[in-house]
């Protein structure tokens, strides 16, 4: 299983975003503890899609890039006269 890895400041930010979530959804408060356990179970169990839906976004945009070379490409290309 893929395991992602986020720096710690990143990882903190998630974390007190979880807890302000919990807050302002009017849900039992939760520590920090809890926090991070719940987003170490959300990277590992939705991580995996995430980072296969940016894989995917990415080989788009450079097929579409590859495919705007190409087509610049033959505009450089000179009429042949014979």
């Amino acid at each position: 299983m893929i395991s992602i890895k986020l720096p710690r400041d990143q990882k903190e930010e998630l974390i007190q975003g979880i807890q302000e979530y919990f807050e302002k959804e009017g849900l039992e408060a939760i520590g920090n503890l809890q926090a991070e356990s719940l987003l170490e179970f959300f990277l590992q169990e939705a991580g995996p899609y995430v980072y296969n839906r940016a894989v995917e976004d990415a080989r788009r945009a450079v097929l579409e890039r590859m495919q705007a070379i190409e087509d610049d490409l033959y505009t450089l290309q000179r009429p042949v006269h014979r």
